[in-house]
């Protein structure tokens, strides 16, 4: 960095972070309500006082920083920490409660990292003799992680402020025309909608209520928590299915659906990265199912299966309705592939995203296009009929390089404990791309220092990595810095 650089930054201010985590906290209390009275309801007392415990010390604290004032602007390395921070002090918190339902601390960690990541990985040897509370508490997690505390607290605590969009930034994937608070608004509007539609899906599908609700939290979120160890193997094929195109919708972005209802269907055709993200579901389910009709399954089964386990990876809802072990190492490469992909920008899904693989493929072809043309020739580079900037090139291009060298150093780790190389590279994407279903690897057998490595996988990959290493880079702390 240059001199000139370095004059122009600044570290980021306490009492800013104190006031923006504050009024996060404040949603994050809110939002505790609900396991509170699930715990209440099902006369897990004990669970109750722990919830309760934590839902005061959290007002103590933030309504405490939220009468900070506020900045009049916001820096891009701030609005990166704090949502980085709420990412990491939330699960932090309600690993506490969590472990009061017979989990050990690192457990109930890892089960709260993965979570509010919306990942699904479980180092429990079982779920099912769990209480109801707990597994609730688990799927509201996902729930809320899916559409973003951020996104959350920016519709419903926020002003219209610039700090506000600032916030909203990270995690929405595309550029606000509207106040940041109308398009947060309009995301948790839809959001609620979807939630409601597959509820009554699942419901009418034949599923118990409870039950439904559980699948309705875990899926829509794309976290795929199921309360069964045998995940969708334990249900009907049609409530399975159900199950799995809801996951579906929730790696569809957000923006589409409210698209599609002011200006109709014929936005889904439009939409280049609906388009892509329909084919690759298509070519998944298709390839896997004859993968493993080559292994000697049925047709109707081989098509079962190979559609669930290709949605299911591609969305990064992570249900499972085979054992993933089983499979031969093709399928679990083509999973690998379609885990690494993901689901659409401002979706719930995680992966790079099918519009930074379009934006990809789309360099490529035109670097290859420049080949024929003049040297005085100028060609622009355009994505659906529009211009891509240099800067949304750039940061596609290095979220991908970083996603790869994640998990080209975690795969690393993971080989040099001794587990096999497929299923170590299976583990590791899974995990970084939030997907949560498991080669086998993940359990309660699991070395700590590779539970560690697999939640800090989760965070990263659930952040974009950018935002933590923003948390994690010395000068966000250390320089000079502007007024309040």
């Amino acid at each position: 960095m240059g001199e000139g650089s370095r004059a122009l930054s600044y570290a980021v201010r306490l009492p800013v972070l104190g006031k923006y985590l504050g009024q996060l906290g404040v949603m994050l209390a809110l939002l505790t309500l609900a396991p509170l009275l699930a715990s209440l309801y099902f006369a897990d007392y004990a669970l109750s006082l722990r919830y309760l415990q934590v839902e005061l010390a959290l007002l103590a604290v933030s309504l405490l920083l939220a009468r900070l004032p506020s900045p009049a602007q916001l820096q891009q390395n701030e609005a990166l920490v704090i949502v980085a921070l709420a990412f990491l002090l939330s699960p932090l918190l309600m690993s506490y409660p969590m472990s009061g339902a017979g989990l050990t601390l690192p457990q109930a960690l890892f089960e709260a990292v993965s979570a509010v990541t919306t990942t699904g990985l479980t180092i429990l040897p079982s779920v099912e003799g769990a209480s109801p509370a707990f597994l609730f508490a688990r799927v509201w997690m996902q729930w809320y992680g899916g559409l973003g505390i951020v996104v959350l607290s920016v519709a419903l605590l926020l002003g219209h402020h610039i700090a506000s969009r600032r916030l909203a930034e990270p995690l929405s994937g595309e550029g606000l025309a509207t106040t940041t608070r109308t398009y947060a608004r309009r995301m948790l509007v839809v959001y609620l909608g979807l939630t409601g539609i597959a509820l009554l899906a699942l419901l009418a599908s034949g599923m118990g209520g409870f039950d439904a609700l559980l699948h309705t939290l875990a899926a829509i979120s794309t976290g795929g928590f199921s309360h069964h160890d045998r995940s969708l193997a334990a249900l009907s094929a049609s409530q399975g299915m159900v199950v799995i195109m809801v996951g579906l919708c929730g790696a569809i972005p957000l923006h589409l659906y409210y698209r599609v209802r002011q200006q109709g269907l014929a936005q889904l055709g439009r939409d280049s990265e609906f388009r892509t993200l329909l084919l690759l579901a298509l070519l998944g389910a298709a390839l896997l199912s004859l993968l493993l009709r080559q292994e000697g399954m049925a047709w109707n089964e081989a098509l079962f299966h190979g559609t669930i386990q290709a949605l299911s990876a591609l969305s990064t809802s992570g249900f499972a309705s085979l054992d993933i072990a089983t499979l031969d190492d093709t399928g679990k490469l083509g999973l690998i592939v379609l885990m690494f992909i993901g689901g659409g920008v401002g979706s719930t899904a995680g992966g790079i995203k099918v519009l930074r693989l379009l934006i990809l493929l789309r360099l490529l072809q035109l670097l290859l296009r420049r080949t024929a043309l003049a040297n005085h020739a100028v060609s622009n580079t355009q994505l659906a009929g529009h211009d891509l900037e240099g800067g949304e090139i750039q940061n596609a291009l290095l979220l991908i390089l970083l996603f790869l060298l994640l998990v080209m150093l975690s795969w690393l780790i993971f080989v040099g404990y001794g587990y096999p190389p497929l299923d170590a590279l299976f583990e590791v994407v899974s995990a970084s791309a939030t997907v949560g279903l498991s080669s086998g690897i993940s359990g309660p057998a699991l070395e700590g220092e590779l539970q560690a490595l697999l939640m800090l996988n989760m965070l990263l990959g659930r952040l974009e990595i950018i935002a933590l290493l923003v948390v994690l880079y010395p000068p966000t702390w250390l320089g000079r810095r502007t007024e309040v």
